[in-house]
């Protein structure tokens, strides 16, 4: 009886382990998976609200008015820049490991900031359309007037938001998440070593048929 209860002591803190790692490994899961749809979500919501039209005016021509509009893209091209940045560093996450992985997640994350503060920053801006309508009077003195702005630069920074916490989430989290596979790369080891042909037997007619389907001659093998 002695000996059933000292071989029993060890059992719950076997299962307590256990669970404590299937816990990690659902945490790491849940992180990688809110980065990954993060990330995704922010590079594409700064793509597409940086071609949407941020800032709209009119400039006097003849007594009349012409309408302006400019673009994000036309106020600042770092949003889009970054957000591109950002969609390469969340992918190569996976690619490398420790002190690489660690890098490419301060990456991520300084793209997401770039690319929001880039955006409110550009949100009340005027230079873009004071341009154009410079072009278009042929004037260089010509400023827009009537200027109002749309929703979209916010909308911008919102996506870079969601890439900021997509970094976040890599900083705090990145270490546990899986790596990119090796074992498709060359010299990866007897996984990725490719297996030679099996010795052909002059006595075996099938080894002879194989090593002809081959391309080998048998007689020198």
């Amino acid at each position: 009886m002695g000996y059933v209860s000292a071989a029993s002591v060890p059992q719950p803190r076997t299962a307590a382990r256990g669970d404590e790692e299937k816990a990690a490994a659902r945490g790491g899961r849940r992180s990688l998976a809110a980065a990954l749809f993060l990330g995704a979500a922010g590079a594409a919501v700064v793509l597409l609200a940086s071609g949407q039209t941020w800032s709209r005016g009119t400039v006097g021509i003849g007594g009349g008015n012409v309408p302006l509009t400019a673009t994000g893209g036309d106020v600042t091209g770092l949003p889009t820049a970054l957000a591109i940045v950002g969609l390469a560093a969340l992918v190569a996450v996976f690619a490398v490991r420790r002190a690489g992985r660690f890098l490419v997640a301060g990456l991520l994350t300084l793209s997401g900031a770039g690319a929001a503060t880039a955006a409110l920053l550009g949100a009340g801006d005027s230079a873009a359309l004071d341009e154009r309508a410079a072009v278009t009077t042929s004037d260089s003195a010509a400023r827009v007037a009537e200027l109002t702005h749309t929703v979209w630069p916010y909308i911008t920074a919102a996506g870079g938001v969601l890439l900021l916490l997509a970094g976040l989430l890599a900083l705090c989290y990145g270490r546990g998440w899986p790596a990119m596979s090796g074992r498709y790369e060359r010299g990866a080891g007897p996984r990725g070593a490719r297996k030679g042909p099996a010795p052909v037997d002059p006595d075996r007619p099938e080894d002879l048929w194989k090593a002809l389907d081959r391309g080998e001659d048998p007689t020198t093998i």
